[in-house]
């Protein structure tokens, strides 16, 4: 309108000058942009637009410049055969002009954007994506533990498709699972989740440590993994065993010829062996181990096995039936044995570092990771236009924000609660009953608290805790208050809409397809990863985004920046403990590679102290 008015042109001349003959673009469509109602989404609106700026000398993307969503994608591209569920991945990391472009510059371009931003180009990732499409793993419906007891949901293996869901060895694998337990062996699980779950143990038995809810639900991910190689077919492309469903039992896991078969089979698909197969050895030694051992306290399963050719000969079931114990034991040692083996062979295959490489290496990490916020809130689209867009934004900024100041797991980051400004907080003994955290208004610090009690955490046991809960208030810096209020009060129910308030702090944007607003492990990981994907990820052809040679990763990253970050700044390993609520040798465990080329420079910074007096 402004300039329309400057060259005293209506908006009925001007579409007669910019539109041509052989086009079907609608006056209508002119108008609507003029009067507010709509505004360009499409590839034919831009080029409009384009024209406008060239009829009133104005420079190329001026137009584009006003719009008031900024990261709302184009549609119209030429992109041939892709499926409608691609384009709409890939369509948001296309630059403007994509269809003006030669046909091999837009390969390159849609090439980059799958390899880079949609799958992120590690080893790791292209393993895991063909990994991903050979189902085979077994379900236990009724068998998932949750808050404390058995739960009736169905485990569903698809939920581990996030690398970092277990925060330890994970595998792709985690994403299949079509076939459901026969009855004995859902039995047997449960029996063994109970077993392991239970508050106090069953008259008679024994045990030694207990499982907590992820643990669990790892195991019994893992476990059906086991089993779901062993019931595959050798002719199809898993290549498992074949052994029916009928035979499959507990019992089976303690000849070794079953676990060498599991084994070298993992090795097969994968190159070589790695942490995963040393985590599953850990699991049959503990069932198998004297006196609490859950296998070893349960002979009657031996009653189930039968024998299968190159696997279990008669005469070991024979063996085993007359000496329990000493099975037992000559398993136990057995995987005692092979266990070494493995620790002296295997290969990190998912480098936990690789997406974040270019942020650790940095001087400062902290710093370069922060360029992220500030896309974000660049790009914050017009709360009174784009409510829904603009509660996404604030939600994503204070996704990382928060992260980088609390150094949280996954799962604390996810559970935790909010109580608005004016309402009762939370009592201490009822966040422990719930074992998750709270983000409340303390009146005496005059800031945004956050107490989370010590049984919510991983570690709990940990000498960092004391059996202490972990308090931090936020630190109003940067308008982080005025971000959590402004997303507290407005934009947390715009994403909520009708849906019942699960009573986190982070929630799901409801859709009508929605169940439940709150994060499970792997939705949280997802909108972690599509955070990056959108803000963080340097785009060559469109010029957004914030980090060149950053790689889609999930929140567990957040920690390992942290640690790095202090490291690199005081070179004291207790310090970077502190900031992700664990001990100075965990963090000299995992994170000791970054320190050696710094510790010249540190000393030397103090040294120099001496000659700069001078």
């Amino acid at each position: 309108m402004y300039h329309m008015r400057r060259f005293g042109e209506s908006y009925w001349p001007l579409y007669r000058a910019v539109v041509r003959l052989d086009e079907t673009f609608d006056h209508k469509t002119l108008l609507s942009w003029i009067q507010g109602d709509r505004v360009p989404r499409s590839v034919a609106s831009f080029k409009i637009l384009a024209r406008i700026e060239q009829r009133y000398r104005l420079p190329e993307g001026y137009f584009k410049s006003k719009l008031p969503h900024q990261t709302r994608s184009l549609h119209g591209h030429d992109l041939g055969d892709i499926s409608p569920a691609e384009r709409r991945r890939i369509s948001l990391h296309l630059p403007d002009d994509f269809n003006k472009l030669p046909f091999s510059k837009r390969e390159e371009i849609v090439d980059w954007v799958r390899r880079v931003i949609v799958s992120g180009s590690t080893d790791y990732r292209r393993y895991q994506a063909a990994a991903s499409k050979q189902r085979y793993a077994i379900r236990f419906p009724g068998v998932t533990y949750g808050g404390g007891s058995l739960s009736p949901r169905s485990t569903s293996l698809s939920a581990s498709a996030n690398p970092d869901a277990t925060e330890a060895a994970e595998d792709p694998d985690l994403l299949s699972g079509v076939v459901d337990a026969p009855p004995r062996l859902s039995m047997e699980m449960a029996d063994l989740i109970r077993f392991k779950t239970s508050t106090l143990t069953a008259i008679g038995f024994q045990r030694n440590g207990v499982w907590g809810e992820e643990t669990a639900s790892q195991k019994i991910e893992h476990l059906g993994l086991m089993f779901g190689a062993l019931a595959a077919s050798p002719a199809g492309p898993v290549k498992g065993r074949g052994v029916p469903l009928s035979q499959l039992t507990f019992g089976l896991l303690i000849f070794p010829g079953v676990w060498d078969w599991y084994l070298q089979w993992r090795e097969q698909r994968r190159g070589f062996y790695t942490r995963w197969e040393e985590d599953m050895l850990m699991i049959a030694q503990a069932m198998s181990r004297s006196e609490v051992g859950w296998i070893r306290q349960h002979p009657e399963l031996l009653k189930n096995v039968r024998p299968i050719e190159g696997l279990i000969a008669p005469e070991e079931i024979e063996f085993a039936s007359q000496d329990w114990d000493g099975a037992c034991d000559a398993f136990h040692r057995h995987a005692a044995n092979r266990s070494k083996e493995i620790q002296r062979v295997m290969r990190v295959h998912r480098d936990p570092f690789e997406p974040i490489m270019v942020v650790l290496e940095a001087d400062s990490p902290l710093a370069e990771y922060r360029k992220i916020t500030d896309e974000i809130l660049k790009r914050i689209p017009d709360e009174d236009l784009y409510p829904r867009a603009a509660a996404e934004a604030v939600r994503s900024f204070l996704l990382l924000r928060i992260g980088l100041h609390l150094g949280l797991r996954q799962k604390n980051l996810r559970q935790l609660r909010v109580c608005p400004r004016g309402h009762f907080p939370t009592s201490e003994r009822r966040l422990e009953d719930m074992k998750c955290g709270e983000l409340r208004w303390s009146d005496r610090e005059s800031g945004w608290e956050v107490l989370i009690p010590s049984v919510a955490f991983k570690n709990s046991s940990s000498s960092f805790f004391g059996q202490k809960p972990f308090r931090l208030i936020l630190p109003d810096l940067l308008d982080l208050y005025k971000y959590l209020e402004a997303y507290i009060d407005r934009h947390r129910g715009m994403l909520l809409g009708p849906a019942k308030d699960p009573g986190t702090l982070f929630v799901k944007t409801v859709k009508t397809t929605s169940l439940d607003a709150a994060y499970d492990s792997a939705k949280f990981y997802e909108a972690w990863r599509t955070v990056i994907q959108r803000y963080g990820i340097y785009n060559p052809y469109t010029g957004r985004g914030a980090i060149k040679g950053l790689l889609p990763h999930g929140p567990h990253n957040l920690r390992d920046i942290l640690a790095t970050h202090i490291l690199k700044q005081t070179g004291s390993y207790e310090q970077a403990s502190y900031a992700i609520q664990d001990t100075p040798d965990v963090v000299q465990q995992h994170y000791g590679r970054f320190l050696p080329q710094d510790k010249a420079a540190l000393a030397a910074r103090i040294l120099n102290q001496v000659w700069e007096a001078a």
